[in-house]
């Protein structure tokens, strides 16, 4: 399996590469949205994005929309994790197309378990 971390933060990309080699899944790392597409269009076969809101240049909701209007991208999962815990904000990314939403701080279990809802895999 593959993810895509969309994150400024060095920190909770390399928090989000400690849960992918748990669960022995690569991981690519990009800091703001277009760079993230630019690494989509090289793999498109990525199973997970994992996404961050308030980034410089396109920001995470500039790129999901992006992404889910895309007709080769818009069936990857996304999980928005990411300061941004306003309900509005919640809501508005999940009828974007966000399948899971993750708030900063967090703990790498909970984490963890989110990543496994996404994929469909449950508990750990």
């Amino acid at each position: 399996m593959k993810f895509l971390s969309v994150d400024d933060s060095a920190i909770i990309r390399k928090i989000i590469r400690a849960a992918a080699e748990v669960l022995e899944c690569e991981l690519l790392e990009a800091s703001e949205g277009a760079e993230a597409l630019a690494i989509l269009e090289a793999h498109p076969d990525v199973n997970l994005i994992l996404l961050d809101w308030n980034m410089p240049g396109m920001n995470g909701w500039e790129f999901l929309q992006a992404i889910k209007n895309h007709p080769h991208y818009k069936y990857i999962p996304v999980m928005m994790v990411t300061t941004e815990g306003e309900r509005e904000n919640i809501v508005r990314a999940i009828r974007a197309g966000a399948i899971h939403y993750l708030v900063k701080p967090f703990t790498m279990e909970d984490l963890l378990k989110k990543i496994l809802e996404c994929l469909g895999r449950g508990e750990l």
